[in-house]
């Protein structure tokens, strides 16, 4: 290969990289622009909604801290999206995996002595959230292979059962006597959470989530099981007679992917919450199935729309505070913002078609 050639196919990578990222930018316009027009009608200044936007998330000393805190988990659970989707498949139930993953990092660290380093604690404890939320995707994966259950449906319930199953592990078992009646269990000892970083309530789990995009995408692009699972996701009856496991990579792909929303459970829990209890969750499921099909299930785009979506989340409170607009316009949104990017990926299609 010339020389002249490396440097050609370089150069179309970068003009495909600007223009994607183009893109992106008119995308957000649209949707901020269809946002203001919203706020313009319930009687609300756009400008103010704006700026309370930008200032609680750019200019705040806390906001672009509080930014990555938010991402973190969004990254983790739009990533255990995007894994079984190369393979065709559908998980939504990252809410009720990261849920879980919640239950067994509590019940790793109630199984490790206090005084353990965290050093030695840590990733016992992300063992344990991760393993307990690939297992509880598993089973839709299981379900799937044995009795062709669709995963979509069964994950997406499997996450009420996984909130009920928290509820009582907090409202029995676990509940902390200190806790004054809620349903809570114990905090961790301080050598079993997540050291600090940096300013505010930034943690070492948003370096967890950086790291565990660049090992997806290497594994998606580098390895095997990556190319298998994007055979079948293209055509699982031709990767079948190719002899390729399909079951067992459907069953591989969505308890992989369970146990990166299971491990962003553990981060949330050891980074931000200390205790587990039964809103802890808070929507990251949701929007890490949003961040996914906004980045196209590609790990680099997940990273930059977790950021984004993590951003548009902290937004939410400047929103009622300074804006004056009711909590659910955030969900606004974000739902205009992914009918732009949606829009945007019809008219290139229809472009190039």
């Amino acid at each position: 290969m010339s020389a002249g050639t490396i440097t050609s196919g370089l150069a179309r990578r970068a003009a495909g990289t600007w223009r994607e990222v183009l893109r992106w930018l008119i995308a957000i316009g649209l949707g901020l622009a269809g946002f203001s027009f919203f706020v313009a009608i319930v009687g609300a200044d756009p400008w103010n909604a704006l700026t309370a936007l930008w200032q609680s998330t750019v200019v705040d000393d806390i906001g672009p801290g509080e930014v990555l805190v938010a991402a973190a988990p969004v990254i983790l659970c739009a990533l255990a999206v995007a894994i079984p989707a190369r393979a065709g498949l559908w998980n939504l139930g990252g809410e009720g995996q990261l849920v879980m993953g919640v239950v067994g990092a509590t019940a790793a660290s109630m199984m490790l002595p206090s005084g353990l380093a965290s050093i030695v604690a840590l990733p016992l404890i992300a063992i344990g959230g991760a393993v307990i939320g690939g297992a509880w995707a598993a089973v839709a994966g299981a379900l799937r292979v044995s009795v062709g259950l669709n995963e979509a449906i069964c994950s997406l319930l499997m996450s009420y059962v996984a909130v009920r199953v928290l509820d009582y592990f907090v409202h029995g078992p676990w509940k902390d006597a200190a806790s004054l009646g809620f349903p809570q269990a114990a905090p961790l000892p301080d050598s079993h959470r997540l050291p600090a970083i940096l300013t505010g309530r930034m943690h070492l789990g948003i370096l967890v989530a950086v790291v565990a995009v660049c090992v997806v995408f290497f594994v998606m692009r580098r390895t095997r099981w990556g190319f298998h699972l994007r055979v079948v996701g293209g055509n699982a009856e031709a990767g079948r007679r190719a002899g390729l496991p399909v079951k067992t990579l459907i069953l591989s792909s969505m308890a992989v992917g369970g146990g990166l929303a299971g491990l962003a459970g553990m981060i949330q829990l050891a980074g931000i919450e200390f205790q587990a209890r039964p809103e802890i969750a808070g929507a990251y499921g949701f929007l890490g199935f949003l961040v996914s099909w906004l980045a196209k299930h590609d790990p680099r785009w997940i990273l930059v729309a977790g950021v984004l979506i993590g951003g548009v989340a902290v937004g939410g409170d400047a929103l009622q505070i300074d804006a004056n607009l009711p909590g659910a316009s955030v969900n606004i949104l974000m739902a205009l913002l992914l009918l732009a990017v949606l829009g945007r990926r019809a008219t290139a299609r229809g472009v190039e078609g």
